[in-house]
């Protein structure tokens, strides 16, 4: 079986068969199918000549004619048998499956090897036919070495797969492999079975201490699928086989010869694809992953002392690849010189629940199939599987509201039926049940088609794992937290909504986002519904094997959620150097409830203030502080400290910012000015005007905001000042003018008619042209509503109207993709009514709307035209008209 490899496994090594790292596009064989080395059959001496003929292209003569033949072994003696009876009681590929004998073949010598293809449900009903025929004295299972400690653990109630075999370094936790297993993983109906008969059984691959020890430049396979290593290319076997049959799709011949035949005799599929895997490992070797030749040393090491205890009768269950080398005849000092100086690496092994879809190979976690649903369906449905696929695709479709009969169902499976006849297939596979349901169920869109294949074809599985699997101390308290504040963790993405207000609800926030402080990213913060409180959070969860390992990660801050997090923050104040760096910090500390960091976080803060002089920092710093000084009123947080710094950062602003903001080229201004809009927000989170206060008061000292907010009194006015400096000085780059005029008018605070004023200065004819439409897009550009504005006031679109029209035209291709990128931000309606407005011609007076009489904009409601709609109204929503 191949391990999986977690994202910061990635660069530690390319071999896609060991564990380490994600396996290739199209899957590769040795972990999603079987391996081998050179066969040696004992008792039966062939050559290469013998097995292979002259050809050695495409993959032995032996392998073709057994990939063109019948796939159950009772068709191996009868010729004349043409199609596998449909109508039988196993449709899915049952117990076509075989053995391969170490001494030959109908013999009784040697142990059972049985070559699979990892999770593949024709593999594993095979498997268990041939268990229960031969009824082995031991279970030898693909899988890392220590982990037959945690195999009983397989027969615990509570362990639902899909689950994994988890490994990782302990010094290095981010160094880890996964060894997934699905219920219809060979591997996994032999340890179930063994464990269900009282049978020993053993994992016998290579130790994970190996596997996820530091790279070697001998012991990793370095590089794609395309370089050349060892004899050759990298080859995948299956492909190989196809291309041997006539197949052109190594995927859809694998599935038409092994999971989709009836049953035979149990062990001769597993001869067949042995002699045929044989034949192809004499051909290519190791298929270009030398790194197999020391897995496939420890595994006859195993096996040998298997034997030594069990005698013959020990059942191997491994990939088919690596069946011809535990066949091969090697010496043990052969196999232990190979194994001898490897690194080693102190691991700790568990397991964890696994999903569907990262078997899926399109995840990034590949794990050797593309449609782990359907194989789940294949291998869980006693009979009739095409009949329940469709049924369960039509459930599906009527619980998201499309119309779909029983009717429907029956024509899809006959369609199904009939395109398997056509194409020569001896069932329905996962395309001619797809086409089905686009055709039929779905009548030919591929909306509802996404979600069959999302929801069905790959699917949300999420395995259970027992309480006594072994687990990292943090691992255990996250777990804990979770029944306790009933979050449940689910392989399918949700949203939370969580009112802060609430115990339960403000414990579940703070849990996630301590999560996200220790780099676990189980919930991400989402945007809710509208509104200024901050008394409500959503967020959307989803719960992903590797999370497992993030977690393991943090496992070195401490062994609990809370004392993990509060010993991070600190280490991560200590060692910030940017203002900015410190005050995400803080916020986050606020939002997670971590008390007992935040007098670290705020003494780095403080420093980190007091000798930063530059203005572009500070304006990025004080959004966060202002921000986190709101929490304290839901949270129950403490938050004085914070307002003093607040306070000082933003008494600093006020006077360093406009001669930072003087001479900036294009790009500095376009970063000053979302700092500028940040600060502006900060501002007004920080100090809130008193109700009802005119706004022509609103230029002096300010009254404080309340003892909530211990701000320095009259923040507010001296912004505005900061801000009317900058729209009056000629020195700042336009946009800035603009962006500070824009923030000025939406504030109230601008007279009549200065709106007005400070644009037609703007645009006036000795301004550059470039400089004047950078002040446009400040004003009235991007998501700020500057498009209603100039609908609602003429005056101003007036004079923008005016300007562009007197844009020497030597200048205006100069300005046209700054006014483009101006006007495309507008809403569809809004750039329609201002192209009527220009059309027309609107006035610019003075301020105010259209002038009357004109459509649409009158100054007053007119009630009869209003009332005119109303006929059509009623019409619409099916109400009776009022007298």
């Amino acid at each position: 079986m191949t391990p999986t490899p977690t994202a910061t496994e990635r660069d530690a090594s390319h071999a896609p068969d060991d564990g380490w790292v994600p396996v290739p596009e199209r899957d590769r064989v040795p972990d999603a199918e079987p391996e081998r080395v050179g066969t040696e059959r004992a008792g039966t001496e062939r050559t290469r000549t013998e097995r292979t003929g002259a050809d050695r292209t495409g993959g032995a003569r032996a392998g073709a004619e057994w990939a063109g033949a019948e796939w159950a072994g009772a068709e191996r003696t009868e010729p004349d048998r043409t199609e596998p009876d449909r109508t039988g009681p196993d449709r899915t590929g049952g117990a076509r499956t075989g053995g391969a004998r170490a001494g030959g073949a109908g013999g009784r010598v040697g142990p059972l090897l049985l070559g699979v293809r990892h999770h593949g449900p024709g593999s594993a009903r095979g498997v268990r036919a041939a268990l229960e025929a031969e009824q082995p004295a031991a279970v030898l299972v693909e899988g890392p070495a220590e982990a037959d400690a945690l195999v009983a653990l397989a027969a615990d109630p509570g362990m639902r797969p899909p689950v994994a075999l988890l490994a990782h370094a302990v010094d290095d936790p981010g160094r880890a492999a996964f060894w997934p297993m699905a219920e219809f993983s060979p591997e996994w109906v032999a340890i179930r079975w063994a464990l269900e008969r009282g049978v020993p059984v053993r994992f016998f691959d290579l130790p994970a201490a190996h596997t996820l020890a530091a790279a070697d430049p001998t012991w990793s396979d370095e590089g794609d699928e395309d370089e050349v290593s060892g004899s050759g290319l990298r080859i995948d076997p299956v492909a190989e086989l196809a291309r041997a049959a006539g197949h052109e799709d190594a995927e859809r011949w694998w599935e038409d010869v092994v999971e989709l035949r009836g049953d035979g005799d149990p062990t001769a599929p597993f001869e067949a694809l042995a002699e045929a895997m044989g034949a192809l490992r004499e051909t290519y070797g190791h298929g270009g992953h030398p790194r197999d030749l020391v897995r496939e040393a420890h595994m006859r090491l195993r096996l040998r002392a298997a034997r030594k205890e069990f005698g013959d009768s020990v059942a191997v269950v491994c990939g088919a690849w690596h069946v011809p080398a535990l066949t091969r005849r090697t010496t043990v000092a052969a196999d232990k010189a190979l194994l001898k100086g490897l690194p080693r690496a102190k691991t700790e092994l568990t397991w964890v629940p696994w999903t569907h879809r990262r078997l899926a190979r399109r995840s990034g976690y590949g794990a050797g199939i593309d449609a782990p649903g359907w194989y789940g369906h294949l291998f869980a449905a006693p009979d009739r599987p095409v009949e329940r696929w469709m049924t369960k695709v039509a459930g599906l479709l009527r619980a998201e509201d499309h119309p779909v009969s029983s009717a429907h169902v029956i024509e899809a499976v006959r369609l199904a039926e009939t395109l398997a006849a056509l194409r020569g297939r001896p069932l329905p596979g996962l395309d001619e049940t797809t086409d089905a349901v686009r055709a039929v169920l779905c009548e030919g869109s591929d909306v509802p088609l996404g979600l069959v294949r999302d929801r069905l074809v790959v699917g949300d599985v999420l395995g259970e794992v027992p309480a006594a699997a072994p687990a990292v101390p943090l691992q255990r308290d996250l777990t804990r937290r979770q029944r306790t504040l009933r979050l449940k963790p689910e392989a399918q993405e949700r949203e939370l909504g969580l009112d802060l207000r609430k115990e339960t609800d403000g414990e579940r926030s703070r849990l996630l986002h301590r999560l996200r402080l220790l780099g676990v990213h189980w919930g991400e913060p989402a945007a809710g519904r509208a509104g200024t409180g901050t008394f409500r959070e959503t967020w959307r969860l989803r719960w992903e094997p590797e999370l497992h390992v993030q977690v393991a990660e943090a496992g070195v801050w401490g062994t609990t959620v809370e004392g993990a997090a509060t010993a991070k923050a600190e280490s991560l104040a200590l060692a910030a150097t940017a203002l900015a760096d410190v005050t995400a910090l803080a916020e986050q500390c606020l939002l997670a409830g971590l008390t007992d960091a935040l007098p670290v976080v705020m003494r780095a803060l403080a420093d980190r203030a007091a000798l930063d002089a530059d203005v572009a920092h500070l304006a990025q710093a004080l959004p966060a502080l202002a921000r986190s000084l709101r929490y304290g009123d839901v949270r129950g947080t403490g938050t004085a400290a914070l307002g003093e710094v607040a306070a000082g950062l933003a008494e600093r602003i006020c006077v360093g910012l406009p001669p930072a903001c003087a001479g900036l080229d294009a790009d500095a201004a376009a970063q000053m000015r979302d700092r500028l809009d940040a600060v502006h927000a900060a501002i007004g989170l920080l100090h809130e005007d008193p109700p009802d206060t005119p706004a022509a008061a609103l230029d002096g000292p300010e009254p404080d905001a309340g003892p909530a907010l211990p701000l320095t009194p009259g923040l507010g006015g001296r912004w505005s000042g900061v801000l009317r400096r900058l729209a009056g000085w000629d020195r700042v780059p336009g946009g800035l003018r603009g962006r500070a005029a824009r923030l000025l008018l939406d504030e109230g605070r601008l007279g009549e008619g200065e709106a007005a004023l400070l644009m037609s200065r703007a645009l006036s004819p000795g301004t550059p042209p470039a400089d004047a439409a950078a002040w446009i897009d400040g004003f009235v550009g991007g998501a700020s509503g500057g498009g209603l504005l100039l609908v609602h006031d003429e005056r101003l679109l007036g004079l923008v109207d005016a300007w562009l029209t007197g844009v020497p035209d030597e200048a205006f291709t100069d300005v046209l993709p700054l006014l483009r990128r101006t006007f495309s931000a507008y809403e569809p309606g809004v750039r329609r009514t201002l192209g009527e407005l220009v059309a027309r011609g609107p006035r610019s007076g003075g301020p105010g709307p259209s002038a009357p009489g004109v459509p649409g904009f009158a100054p007053a409601p007119d009630p009869a035209r209003a009332d005119a709609v109303l006929p059509l109204l009623h019409l619409i929503l099916g109400t009776e008209v009022t007298a």
